[in-house]
């Protein structure tokens, strides 16, 4: 069976959509980083408004679709970023047409330089690919049961590693370690924050979608190697064995 279709050899109905929606909040989350602001006790970059949603669709693919179907939108939502940032890089390098004045503003909001990039394409990475293996082994340790675990548990790991090495990587010498610290804190505080406050719309969003797909994928024979894509030798996927227990409906 392939791993991104369903039960009879069917396209699921919703993987695309979801994973267009989490490609969306990934770039759109790149550029409102240029600004650093403060809400409240919070200090951070303006994507960190917005970045936790693709953690929270990282969970409910590799919830309901499996870590295969995760690892798909893990690696297109990177190369989606790669190429804004090669192509925002171009536009600005190219001279300005006379008369246009908006060249210093344009650098400044999507002129990132290639540290920042190179930061937030590893971090993005390292972080999301944690977050989807975590909550794989999770679910299979808790047979299925307690989602609000699994979401956190795995928020917790993966969220804590992109906002470690982003800041490090992208800041680490620019900027005061005590500054240094305030951010990171703040990022992840937030960040693991706004995925607990979303974990009734995590389970009404998983729920549904499983019964809509009619799947409920578990990672049994999972290989785990984010840069593995093709089929087995058997003409099958390398990856899941599936079971249908009943749908997680509370945290019991």
């Amino acid at each position: 069976m392939d791993a991104l279709t369903g039960r009879g050899q069917r396209p699921y109905r919703y993987f695309d959509v979801v994973m267009a929606a989490f490609v969306a909040v990934l770039l759109i989350s790149n550029v409102a980083s240029s600004k650093i602001l403060v809400l409240g006790p919070f200090t951070f970059d303006g994507g960190t408004i917005l970045f936790p949603l693709s953690y929270i669709f990282g969970d409910v693919l590799t919830e309901v679709y499996g870590y295969v179907g995760s690892r798909k939108v893990i690696w297109t939502g990177f190369a989606c970023t790669a190429l804004m940032a090669v192509v925002f890089g171009i536009v600005g390098f190219l001279p300005a047409a006379p008369g246009w004045e908006g060249q210093a503003a344009y650098m400044a909001i999507l002129g990132q330089t290639p540290r920042i990039v190179l930061a937030s394409l590893i971090a993005y990475w390292v972080g999301e690919f944690s977050n989807s293996f975590v909550l794989a082994k999770m679910k299979i340790w808790s047979q299925g049961r307690w989602l609000w675990m699994r979401t956190i548990g795995s928020t917790i790991v993966g969220e804590g590693v992109d906002s470690l090495l982003f800041v490090l990587i992208a800041f680490y010498g620019s900027l005061p370690s005590a500054l240094l610290v305030t951010v990171i804190v703040s990022n992840y505080v937030f960040k693991v924050g706004v995925e607990a406050l979303a974990t009734p719309a995590t389970y009404a969003v998983t729920n549904w979608l499983k019964r809509s797909e009619s799947e409920d994928y578990y990672d049994y024979h999972t290989d785990f190697n984010p840069f593995r894509f093709g089929r087995d030798k058997h003409g099958g996927t390398e990856d899941t064995e599936m079971s249908s227990p009943e749908d997680d409906r509370g945290a019991s």
